[in-house]
């Protein structure tokens, strides 16, 4: 069995190794003729001269060379319309996003013409290799669960030069995929078959393969998730949930709505974590779409501001964060080996509650300057882009949103840092509809973990494995209700229990924090309260 890993590793790290390697593979050519088919009329008078000067029958080897050519006169012409206040002649196509169009076009060589493959030697390779290093895990572990036996003995798992080289990947990923797409057009090509698949002859965008590695991460992942808690219901239940949701909302759903020209929604996200629900162009492509569009968009809301709280009163945050939510899916799954992670620090709790809490705070304020530009947008279609609330850019409040939140808060931080600070630092630390899901689990919802004191053997295997943080073992030992704000319902404290201290339930809000009350921060630390007070 242990033969077979090996193999499955070997083989993942070829296909891995070669998707790795791709922004370095391929061949780019730009033509007059894909040059007339890409850029408008307008483009092509301002740009024209110039790339048929430097660029046009010239042959690169990657898209660095390209993309830079490509942007050197899109800079140098803007640059020169706005000194001389030109404004009305400003290319406005962000220039990453045109030299990613351009190169894309001009692709050629192994990669872009050998499609399905390209596709076999790295997602198939590594699909099956991981898979080949997963299943045999049913045989070689001999007990149910996890237990504390050596993680932290693992260069993967505990900080070791492998998890800081993994880090170094997703932060890099990530960087390219907000930043740089322009440096990965050889990544997209490999993904174009795959497309191609939804809409005949399309090409794949960094997101479509951004997407397809969400998916086929969590779901390779999602196996190992079943596998290793095969004695434990819970946990597969959630994990199938999540994996569908992923696979059928997500993504599915995505790729398919725009074929019938609505908009490409993810019918689970909510806001605030869905931040850019009330932008004028999101509104504007639901209305546009006719009858079901503005359904989507209503839907949107109700999900927002009833369901939601609804459900979270009835189950607690866990219905969302750990059966649904597509991030807390990822990390509940390519996550799980550095759940062990998180930091259960008193001062790591203080920082939490003012992090997460605060951007809530920044989402909404966020989000009143959205609807008042998307209010002013659709009553008045020509209006300036710089619509001005309270003294402050409406237009530039949510692209500053986008790019802290968005971009580097949920992405370059949250899943790059997963082998650094553990799989939940986004949900954690900032995920604004964790923050309102957490607001109503605390203070108006059934929700609780309890616990029996008099099992509890203090092993620390709850304590550990918590991705939250939260120090389960101190409130076992006191057979203290938990009714933390941060707790997602994943259960792993139960599961790994081996006494079964722990328990989740849904109960009357009466009693919910037991006897004793809460525990509270306090100067010394926390400590035990009455919830009234007294």
């Amino acid at each position: 069995m242990k033969t077979l890993k090996y193999i499955g590793l070997f083989i993942f790290l070829i296909g891995f190794g070669l998707l790795t390697a791709t922004p370095f593979i391929g061949s780019y050519t730009l033509t007059d003729k894909i040059m007339q088919e890409n850029l408008s009329e307008y483009e092509l008078e301002v740009l024209g001269d110039a790339y048929r000067k430097d660029i046009v029958g010239k042959t690169y080897e990657t898209s660095f060379g390209i993309s830079q050519d490509l942007m050197k006169p899109y800079k140098v012409k803007n640059e020169e319309f706005r000194s001389n206040e030109q404004w009305d002649k400003l290319l406005h196509t962000p220039p990453k996003d045109f030299a990613f169009k351009i190169a894309k076009a001009s692709s050629n060589g192994f990669i872009a013409n050998n499609g399905w493959l390209i596709v076999f030697l790295t997602f198939g390779l590594g699909i099956i290799g991981s898979l080949m290093y997963i299943f045999p895990n049913i045989k070689l572990m001999g007990h149910p669960g996890i237990k504390n036996d050596g993680i932290y003995h693992s260069s993967m798992q505990s900080r070791g030069w492998l998890g800081f080289l993994m880090a170094s990947w997703f932060i890099s990923l990530y960087i390219m995929l907000y930043f740089y797409p322009h440096w990965i057009v050889s990544m997209t090509n490999v993904v174009d078959p795959l497309k191609g698949l939804f809409i005949e002859g399309a090409g794949a965008s960094q997101w479509f393969l951004y997407g397809l590695l969400y998916t086929v991460a969590m779901t390779v992942m999602g196996i190992r998730m079943i596998i290793k808690y095969r004695h434990n219901k819970y946990q597969i239940f959630r994990t199938c949930s999540v994996i569908f949701f992923q696979v059928v909302f997500a993504f599915m759903l995505v790729e398919i709505l725009p074929i019938f020209n609505l908009p490409a929604m993810d019918l689970k996200n909510a806001w605030p974590l869905d931040y850019d629900f009330l932008f004028d162009w999101n509104v504007q492509a639901h209305f546009a779409a006719g009858t079901i569009g503005r359904f989507m968009f209503f839907w949107g809301i109700a999900l927002s501001l009833v369901l939601i709280p609804l459900f979270a009163y009835i189950y607690g945050k866990r219905w969302y964060c750990s059966w649904v939510c597509g991030c807390g899916g990822l990390a509940e799954t390519l996550g799980d080996p550095y759940r062990q992670l998180s930091n259960k620090k008193m001062w790591a709790w203080k920082l939490e509650r003012w992090l997460v809490h605060g951007v809530l705070v920044f989402a909404i304020i966020m989000t009143i300057f959205a609807g008042y530009h998307t209010y002013n947008v659709l009553n008045n279609p020509q209006m300036d882009q710089k619509d001005i609330l309270l003294g402050i850019s409406a237009y530039d409040i949510r692209s500053w949103y986008g790019f802290a939140i968005g971009a580097i808060f949920a992405g370059v931080v949250g899943t790059g840092f997963y082998p650094i600070f553990g799989n939940r630092v986004w949900c954690r630390f900032g995920c604004p509809l964790a923050a309102y899901l957490g607001i109503v689990q605390r203070f108006k919802s059934r929700f609780r973990i309890t616990t029996n004191g008099g099992q509890c053997i203090s092993c620390g295997n709850c304590s550990t494995y918590c991705e939250q943080g939260i120090d389960v073992k101190a409130y076992a030992q006191r057979g203290q209700n938990i009714i933390r704000a941060s707790c997602v319902g994943c259960g792993v404290c139960s599961a790994v229990c081996p006494r079964g201290v722990l328990k989740l339930e849904n109960g009357p809000e009466e009693g919910r924090f037991g006897n004793d009350g809460p525990i509270v921060l306090g100067n010394e630390g926390f400590s035990l309260k009455d919830h009234q007070g007294e």
